[in-house]
């Protein structure tokens, strides 16, 4: 009914001309008295003529508004061919539609070339930065003192910035880094534990962990990649006290006893860029990790919530799903 009133509107234009012309006619015929049957004969054929042509004007109109229909919903098949031109206008509106799919075909294709080059630039500077820090963990693990822990502490926070440039190119990229199996949370979790060690010792914190046999079909760098983050952020706000982590179901808790998160800083704290009240007290904060963390989460199915009171902590939950969907 909606796209017969459509179509009603379309041609309401001439559809009044012709009314305005039966008039016409109407008025004739009466100043010569031609015979009622006659007017009325004439209108009947016309009427038919009429409704015929309105038939076939309106299912020619509802093709062509499917098909426009079509190419609105699917905007992104560029090569869906478009309705044939029925008049001039039409025509040109065609060139003009075609023309725009070339220049968008055109500079869809020097983006993506643009973006593999940057992403191709970025990993290789991301493996060759890994060298001289790697050089300087060896060396700092030679020696056993306060100072030497911190600075190996401050190393891990560069080497988290530098896997989370690398991130956050490739979680824009389709599935095709996605690789899934079944993987042993414990073993993951363990591995981001250790790889955090230095910086728990250097600030003198505790961590708490139990261990899971909790095995999840999943992507395990992106699962390793969420959970270090968490515990970077734990670190990043925790002064003493403890980080736990446990696993409950398929929910895997990151808590901590660090400064909290004020409760009108936690419905952003998801966006990109956003640090809130602790970020700007800080003036370290980026704003993208728990950003990157959303989208990794979301990358693998997973859900991820946040339950934070200032002074008291913050806990993270990411809760795997049954099975992973690419």
């Amino acid at each position: 009914m909606k796209l017969f009133l459509l179509f009603l509107k379309r041609y309401a234009a001439s559809a009044a001309v012709l009314v305005v012309f039966s008039g016409i006619f109407a008025l004739v015929f009466s100043l010569y008295d031609l015979h009622a049957e006659a007017v009325i004969y004439a209108c009947a054929l016309c009427a038919a003529v009429g409704i015929v042509i309105i038939a076939v004007k309106f299912i020619l109109f509802r093709r062509d508004y499917l098909i426009r229909q079509r190419l609105i919903d699917e905007i992104g098949m560029l090569a869906q061919p478009l309705p044939e031109a029925k008049t001039p206008e039409q025509q040109q509106y065609n060139e003009i539609i075609s023309m725009l799919r070339n220049e968008c075909g055109k500079a869809n294709s020097k983006y993506k070339t643009d973006r593999t080059e940057m992403l191709d630039y970025f990993t290789t500077w991301v493996h060759q930065i890994k060298i001289p820090v790697s050089v300087m963990y060896m060396t700092l693990g030679q020696y056993d003192s306060d100072e030497h822990n911190q600075l190996a502490a401050e190393l891990m926070r560069i080497d988290s910035y530098i896997e989370m440039v690398l991130c956050y190119f490739r979680l824009d990229e389709s599935a095709a880094d996605l690789v899934a199996h079944n993987v042993s949370v414990d073993e993951v979790i363990r591995k981001c534990v250790r790889k955090y060690a230095s910086v728990f010792i250097s600030k003198h914190l505790r961590i708490e962990y139990q261990g899971t046999d909790l095995t999840a079909v999943t992507d395990e760098k992106w699962l390793g990649f969420i959970i270090e983050q968490l515990i970077s952020n734990s670190l990043k706000y925790t002064e003493k006290g403890s980080v736990s982590i446990c696993v409950r179901g398929r929910s895997i808790i990151v808590s901590d006893t660090g400064i909290g998160i004020a409760a009108a800083d936690v419905p952003r704290i998801f966006e990109r860029g956003y640090t809130g009240l602790n970020g700007r007290a800080d003036n370290k904060s980026t704003g993208l990790g728990l950003y990157l963390v959303k989208k990794a989460c979301k990358k693998l199915g997973a859900q991820v919530t946040v339950q934070s009171a200032v002074g008291k902590g913050t806990q993270v939950t990411v809760t795997l799903p049954e099975q992973i969907e690419v």
